[in-house]
């Protein structure tokens, strides 16, 4: 299945129908789930009508695609949704996100726009933003929605255990999108107090707070803290009008000559940003998010506000590792049992030669299950992994152990043919017939053993063949006549020895494989633990990666407003750093206690039933 999907048009990922409410589009799910690459995923939101889908086109590389409303009336309805090749991440897919403009008249709800505007975020790793004009109050106003994110979003699925943990908005910043406000139609100039600004520094200029409590003062910090607060990571850009009012109704008609070059060079600009800057879409602990996981993370989310809940981050990546687990195991067990056949040649010739092999193999399968699985939960997925790869092992050896006797039974009958005709001749049933019968026979042993690639069996199946011809041997012992008694004694003294013997020597092999079946499974044991030893090590540096960006983005914000002359917020967001920081040190503290207790007991482990309980007292 292909892993790069190519879309000629945007198709419906979220339905926003009056009768059904919001539906995940089966179209749209099957698009995602044949995207296995990791996603760039790029939204728009804001007020109808202000051309947020000709910036949407633009950033496909393509003229036409999501419509464009040249109207009085919102054209897109619910999210829309276009897959493309990444411009310049090779091996990523850029997923564009269409939403239905805010604000629309017609609609009359405006709980139905936040729910939008909160999938939107949760589904996004870039959140652009589209408003006409300036960046004023009213500006900010139709982003009301961002201020009931902390009441229509949730982290953790467990309720706070005291009034002294932090609210889950205070963590936001772990899993939001970075944010990007464009500007349309923009007329002023970037100036601020006679001096030249960036569009970067008239946007922090808008989101400026003002000191004091009355209502209006709440009411005017309230969504700009909120946009501080829950994103950090800000950019602006401003754009001229393209063309004329009369011109816009065709605008992606035009050719480019008949569009304002200023407005040419900063979509450019624009477009840039977005495809170099935009991150992979990643959920808490880092994991990166594929197609496939998309689709299924916005059937979670819908469902949640559907049946009446808040969509909860935590409880969705549980359920999207519950499925990238399972997954996982199934594509190693796959890859295992895909290499073993390419790669084995049946009948090899030792056990060690087959365990080798498997060696091999099981180290890809496993590479390929840790480069993949979530760190929640791993341990129960990884206990089937062994448990799967085992049971495909052992098939393994069957067939290699069915493949050795087929072809020694074929090398014995072939070789006994002579000793049948003269058998059927009555040759041996003759005085002096013994020692030829066993002169023959030597023979044919010597003839076996230099035959080469007989494999594992070859020493039980030559036992089993003589086994088998101990009656008709005695039968012509006791028949020579050139032997007396005495002599037949020894003759029959001298069979059981050399039986007895060969059994012992067949013994010692079945030992000396059990033994080095037994070290295989132990060292399996062993790269086990220390792959998810590793993993571990990952998950923990990229969770104090996540904590580490929280914590500097408090400071810098309680920095910036120490400046503005907050003291009181400056404060308060000091004591949230201070909070973040002893949670960081925690969670260092108990995934390394983890790990460190995992290693005295990697030498212990003999078998997938000790790695249970290993694994299952330290998770």
């Amino acid at each position: 299945m292909a892993s790069e999907i190519l879309m000629p048009v945007p198709v419906c990922l979220i339905e926003n129908s009056p009768r059904k409410g919001l539906v995940v589009r089966e179209e749209a799910r099957q698009v995602l789930s044949e995207v296995t690459q990791p996603v760039v995923v790029v939204a728009i939101a804001g007020p109808y009508r202000t051309g947020k889908s000709y910036l949407m086109n633009r950033l496909a590389r393509q003229r036409k695609g999501f419509p464009l409303a040249c109207s009085v009336r919102s054209h897109t309805k619910g999210i829309w949704m276009w897959c493309l090749p990444h411009p310049s991440r090779p091996g990523h897919t850029l997923v564009l996100l269409d939403t239905e403009g805010l604000g629309d008249v017609e609609k009359g709800d405006a709980m139905n726009d936040t729910w939008l505007f909160v999938l939107t975020v949760l589904l996004s790793s870039t959140l652009m933003y589209n408003s006409r004009g300036t960046i004023d109050q009213q500006a900010v106003d139709q982003l009301h929605c961002v201020t009931k994110l902390t009441e229509l979003v949730r982290l953790k699925a467990a309720p706070k255990e005291s009034e002294d943990e932090l609210a889950d908005s205070e963590r936001f910043v772990l899993f939001f999108p970075t944010f990007v406000w464009a500007v349309r139609d923009f007329t002023l100039q970037l100036e601020m107090d006679g001096q030249e600004i960036s569009e970067d520094e008239y946007l922090e200029n808008a989101l400026k707070l003002k000191a004091g409590s009355s209502p209006e003062t709440q009411r005017y910090n309230q969504p700009r803290e909120c946009i501080r607060q829950f994103f950090p990571e800000r950019k602006c850009f401003v754009f001229e009008q393209p063309a004329s009012r009369r011109e816009l109704v065709h605008l992606e008609e035009l050719q480019d000559d008949e569009i304002n070059p200023q407005f040419q060079e900063q979509v450019e600009k624009f477009c840039s940003y977005v495809w170099q800057k935009s991150p992979p879409k990643t959920i808490p602990g880092g994991h990166i998010i594929t197609g496939t996981l998309l689709g299924k993370l916005a059937e979670i989310y819908v469902e949640a506000v559907r049946s009446g809940e808040v969509p909860c981050v935590e409880s969705a990546a549980l359920a999207l590792a519950k499925t990238e687990n399972a997954a996982a195991v199934k594509a190693a067990v796959t890859l295992y049992q895909d290499l073993m056949e390419r790669r084995a040649q049946l009948p090899t010739e030792t056990v060690q030669e087959l365990l080798e092999l498997h060696r091999q193999c099981e180290r890809e399968a496993l590479e390929l299950f840790m480069a993949r699985a979530f760190a929640d939960n791993i341990c129960d997925f990884q206990e089937d992994l062994i448990r799967q790869v085992k049971a495909v092992k052992e098939k393994f050896c069957m067939d290699n152990e069915q493949a050795s006797r087929d072809k020694c039974e074929a090398a014995l009958r072939d070789l006994s043919q002579d000793m049948q005709r003269r058998l059927s001749d009555g040759a041996y049933h003759v005085s002096g017939g013994y020692e030829l019968f066993r002169g023959d026979q030597q023979a044919l042993v010597e003839k076996y053993r230099e035959l080469p690639g007989k494999g594992v069996k070859a020493d039980a199946v030559l036992q089993e063949f003589l086994q088998s011809r101990e009656a008709l041997a005695k039968s012509i012992l006791s028949a020579d006549r050139s032997l007396t008694e005495k002599d037949k004694e020894m003759k029959s003294a001298q069979e059981q020895h050399e039986r007895a013997e060969q059994e012992r020597e067949v013994q010692r092999k079945r030992e000396a494989e059990d033994k080095q079946k037994m070290q295989e499974q132990l060292r399996s044991c062993e790269e086990h633990i220390l792959q998810l030893k590793k993993k571990l090590e990952d998950h923990r540096e990229k969770q104090q990666e996540e904590h580490g960006k929280m914590i500097r983005h408090k400071s810098q914000e309680a920095s910036a407003l120490l400046k503005e002359g907050l003291p009181e917020k400056a404060n308060r967001l000091h004591k949230v750093t201070s909070r973040l920081e002893q949670e960081n040190f925690s969670i260092w503290n108990e995934i390394t206690s983890f790990i460190k207790a995992i290693m005295p007991l990697v030498c212990g482990i003999a078998s997938s039933v000790l790695f249970r309980v290993l694994t299952r007292r330290l998770f």
